[in-house]
């Protein structure tokens, strides 16, 4: 196989998408799509990492707020993904109503779920790093959501279930079919 050396761009893929819900101080919601949602710490805490552009409305308004959910899509999902991309909350869109997506209260964040979404992850701030061009918001997931279809008889998920869109170069994918036997995650220690 031959390789050639190019400028990185986006070099790590596949990547979750996410649209992360945050909320202002009067209580208006806001929506972001990201082509990159990962875990920084998968126990002991349980933390998620996003990254925003200091000039994005979500970066200011959980920089005041300190909180956020992340929402999970489904491939079904993929315009309401690309439009809540497409414009700012800044400019006093409702993304929620403009899109067609369900605004859900959370349990213990003020920025709400997304219906739509089959798996939700309300998060507190608990620390941003400057890196580079982004700023990461570590948050703490306080409580997850998962939609039962997802969950056997035990609550454990069924990978075939998930319908997950992920970022390549390029643009969006879905999630392929399973390649290994199910495995207990995360393992017992």
């Amino acid at each position: 196989m031959a390789k050639v050396q190019r400028t990185p761009s986006r070099p790590v893929y596949p990547t979750p998408t996410g649209l992360i819900t945050s909320i202002d101080a009067e209580g208006r919601p806001n929506i972001i799509t990201l082509g990159e949602v990962f875990n920084l710490s998968i126990r002991e805490p349980i933390w998620v990492g996003i990254a925003l552009r200091k000039a994005t409305y979500s970066h200011e308004l959980i920089s005041a707020q300190r909180e956020y959910v992340v929402n999970l899509p489904t491939s079904g999902m993929l315009d309401q993904v690309l439009q809540c991309g497409s414009v700012s909350g800044r400019d006093g869109v409702d993304k929620f109503a403009e899109f067609g997506l369900t605004a859900v209260p959370s349990e213990q964040v003020r920025p709400p779920l997304i219906a739509e979404c089959p798996v939700n992850l309300e998060c507190k701030v608990v620390d941003v790093l400057v890196t580079g061009d982004h700023d990461v918001f570590v948050g703490e997931v306080v409580v997850q959501h998962v939609a039962d279809d997802l969950l056997n008889a035990d609550g454990a998920f069924v990978l075939e279930r998930f319908d997950t869109i992920v970022m390549m170069p390029g643009g969006f994918a879905g999630v392929g079919a399973r390649l290994s036997p199910t495995i207990e995650w995360p393992p017992k220690r």
